[in-house]
């Protein structure tokens, strides 16, 4: 597996099944209808303009097997050292590492850009995603009950976090 920088013209459609895989038979995004590729040119102008990553994993058929990113927490100034990111592995592809090693170079991208809290948004019943999260050093936050309301069923967001050492000197304003 080798982890790239995604492309537009190269990854859109495979970034999109793979979201749209986990909108339709998941909890993993607390959305109910599938997107359309029209939705995804957006999509990669908001990460450009953010110098937010869009990290994939090729597998080794040289489909992406997976995808990682980060973006704003909340868009309030003083959170402007705190990110929110997503990890998302195609289903053929999960239980190999590949979200792990994505999680990593998450981190790794964070630091570099001088963030300091990484955010993740998870249903507090994945367990698998839990289990990425603390492996990866996060620590669990709070859980915001009954956030969400799909597949007819209540669902509680569980919020992990890990901080950063970065950034060294960080300013107001």
């Amino acid at each position: 597996m080798d982890l790239i920088t995604c492309r537009e013209e190269l990854h859109a459609t495979a970034i999109l099944d793979i979201l749209n895989d986990a909108i339709v038979n998941s909890t993993a995004i607390y959305e109910y209808h599938a997107r359309t590729i029209d939705s995804m040119p957006a999509w990669f102008r908001a990460k450009r303009d953010g110098r937010y990553p869009v990290i994939g994993a090729i597998g080794g058929s040289n489909e992406l097997a997976g995808f990682a990113t980060f973006g704003p927490f909340r868009a309030f100034p003083a959170y402007k050292y705190t990110v929110e990111h997503s990890v998302y592995v195609h289903r053929d592809h999960r239980g190999r590492g590949i979200g792990s090693a994505l999680l990593r170079q998450l981190i790794t991208a964070a630091g570099d850009q001088q963030y300091h809290v990484m955010v993740g948004v998870v249903d507090a019943a994945n367990a698998a995603s839990i289990g990425l999260h603390e492996r990866a050093g996060f620590t669990r936050s709070g859980t915001i009950q009954q956030a969400g309301f799909k597949f007819g069923r209540w669902l509680d967001a569980a919020l992990y976090q890990i901080i950063l050492p970065t950034p060294g000197l960080p300013k107001d304003g």
